[in-house]
């Protein structure tokens, strides 16, 4: 099966079509202003500046980050580290299995086999999502997992103490006597030595969310030795998909998103978190603490070697991975699995203030999520009743073109006006021609023009204006398509997969062909030929250009919603409004070749 490309994961793509779309805007605008440069200005708007995150550091909600605890520091513990107090456990002999065994935990959503060697995760299986192959998902990135460490490992400052932890045979403990647990169910391993004790506990429910204790003591004092997912995730198979990796972690309202270019390897977080983890397009590793209050984490980042296209050549992938806990004793939640937003909205986080009390925040809507959320609400609800998210968006894409139908009706009523003052506003630039741009003379042009604006209700940019508020959508839907796993690997007629590009190109061309007919239906009056140019080549192919590779999902709207407009124009242009328009525009045509 060809592999699954997901565009939004190239590295700029937001920036690049964010870019397009306000250069649409630059275009729309400057053509109509070009053209009445001498109408009044409308006041530009000024937005206010934002502060970057710096590169090589994470910030943090509380404070600034500790410097990571030494050594010798990490070897000895902490008696009086961040984190709930708790009894340490008291130092056993040495307690430990004699050969590695396995453990498989599942329940209706995945299948879990941990390894008694480290107990720790070997397979994460997630069984209602695919591969690139077509075969159940497992969410543990074998490649660097094998360098970096499994899931619920260990991640201690020590590195000698980390091997050891994360090497030892544990002795398991469940309340199953044979070898696969099916939730509810729960899961704990020893292991103890003359210096260490260890013990690790997991819950499993009927959700992807699975309960962590885990309790380390060094010499009878609380180690600092967190939980951890330090490998990144199974569907990362490309660069692209690695680049698309994040540090994420929420304070009440607040959610922050961090590149991974942005975060340095080893560095140590601690403040009060509601959640923290990392994430990648689809798929997210989250630990959400009992007790938030001075949570440590350490950002983990690594390189592994992808296969190029030469058999001979690897190319370097930066992988993400996070430790979190409470020195010594740790009790949290892990939630592995999809950033589906109706698996995430129904996992509770009671710590959070100020904010819906669950893991919604981890689908990121954009900018624009005012829009792009209720948009992929109303997709959802679509497709419950059609059963296929491509047909979903036909008929989304259908009703959103017919609730624009008013703008474009208005649309031809101001290019009709427009049409009807050309007379008197040629005449009244021809009354003050002679004068220069600096003299003050010329304002009284500028007010002339606007009574005679104002007199005959003309709106010099209500032209543009349904091509204006069709952007919000077309940047909803990018964002929608790039976060919204349920359309991942959605099919549609020929297409595979709606979240990525169309394998035939056909839609991008249907798209190009119909914005070029459109442009060529739709009245333009007095535009002079290098605008018209503009409107009705250059920028059908520019569009055509970025929008080549974009998601298939994202070209059938457009595509669509031009094709409507186009069937909207034909019906409009044999209105009287319309017929009058083309008389208009005739009569100055045989004027003008007359001349």
């Amino acid at each position: 099966m060809p592999e699954y490309k997901n565009p939004q994961n190239e590295p700029g793509m937001d920036r690049n079509l964010l870019f397009v779309f306000l250069l649409m805007a630059v275009v729309i605008f400057g053509s109509q202003l070009l053209f009445k440069k001498n109408a009044p200005q409308p006041p530009s708007t000024a937005h206010p500046s934002q502060q970057p995150i710096q590169p090589g550091a994470a910030s943090t909600p509380a404070s600034s980050a500790p410097a990571a605890p030494s050594l010798a520091a990490a070897a000895q513990g902490s008696k009086t580290g961040a984190g709930k107090k708790s009894a340490p456990v008291p130092r056993q002999i040495t307690r430990q299995a004699s050969s590695e065994s396995q453990i498989v935990v599942e329940n209706d959503l995945y299948k879990i086999t941990f390894t008694n060697r480290g107990a720790q995760a070997k397979s994460w299986v997630l069984k209602k999502f695919a591969d690139d192959q077509g075969k159940p998902l497992d969410l543990v990135n074998s490649a660097a997992a094998a360098k970096y460490g499994y899931p619920l490992s260990l991640w201690t400052y020590d590195e000698g103490l980390r091997t050891k932890v994360n090497s030892a045979l544990y002795i398991p403990n469940s309340n199953s006597p044979t070898e696969t647990l099916t939730a509810p169910a729960d899961l704990s391993f020893e292991y103890s030595d003359a210096d260490v004790t260890v013990r690790k506990t997991f819950h499993f429910d009927q959700s992807y969310v699975v309960g962590v204790n885990t309790s380390v003591v060094l010499n009878d004092s609380p180690a600092w030795a967190f939980p951890a997912w330090p490998s990144g995730f199974g569907d990362q198979t490309t660069i692209p998909a690695y680049a698309a990796g994040q540090l994420e972690y929420q304070v009440n309202n607040t959610t922050e998103r961090v590149a991974l270019k942005k975060v340095s390897g080893g560095n140590t977080l601690h403040g009060t978190y509601d959640w923290t983890g990392i994430t990648d397009t689809y798929f997210a590793a989250v630990f959400i603490p009992d007790n938030p209050d001075n949570l440590t984490a350490v950002t983990l980042r690594g390189v592994i070697d992808l296969p190029g296209s030469n058999p001979n050549e690897n190319k370097p992938a930066e992988i993400l991975g996070i430790a979190a806990g409470q020195p010594g004793q740790s009790s949290q939640r892990l939630f592995a699995g999809p950033k589906a937003l109706q698996v995430l909205e129904a996992i509770r986080v009671p710590t959070i203030t100020g904010a819906e009390k669950d893991l919604r925040a981890l689908v990121n809507f954009g900018s624009l999520g005012l829009i792009a959320r209720p948009l992929f609400i109303w997709l959802r609800w679509t497709f419950n009743y059609v059963h296929n998210w491509g047909w979903a968006i036909v008929l989304q894409t259908i009703l959103i073109t017919i609730a624009l139908l008013p703008l474009r009706i208005t649309q031809m009523k101001s290019a009709l006006k427009m049409q009807r003052v050309q007379p008197q506003m040629k005449a009244i630039q021809e009354k003050y021609k002679k004068y220069t741009m600096r003299d003050p003379r010329k304002q009284d042009m500028q007010k002339e023009i606007a009574a005679l604006y104002k007199e005959h209700g003309v709106n010099p940019l209500g032209g543009c204006l349904p091509l204006l508020v069709q952007l919000p959508f077309l940047w909803a839907y990018y964002k929608m398509l790039g976060a919204a796993i349920d359309l991942r690997q959605a099919h549609w007629l020929w297409i595979r997969d709606l979240s990525s590009p169309d394998p035939i190109y056909l839609l991008p061309l249907v798209m190009v062909v119909s914005m070029v007919v459109m442009q060529r239906m739709t009245p333009q009056p007095g535009m002079d030929p290098a605008q018209q140019r503009m409107m009705n080549v250059v920028m059908p192919l520019m569009m055509g250009f970025i929008f080549f590779k974009l998601a298939a999902g994202l070209n059938l709207y457009y595509a669509l919603s031009n094709l409507i407009m186009i069937a909207q124009q034909g019906v409009m242009n044999r209105t009287t409004l319309g017929r009058e328009m083309r008389e208009i525009a005739a009569k100055r045509a045989r004027k003008k070749n007359s001349s």
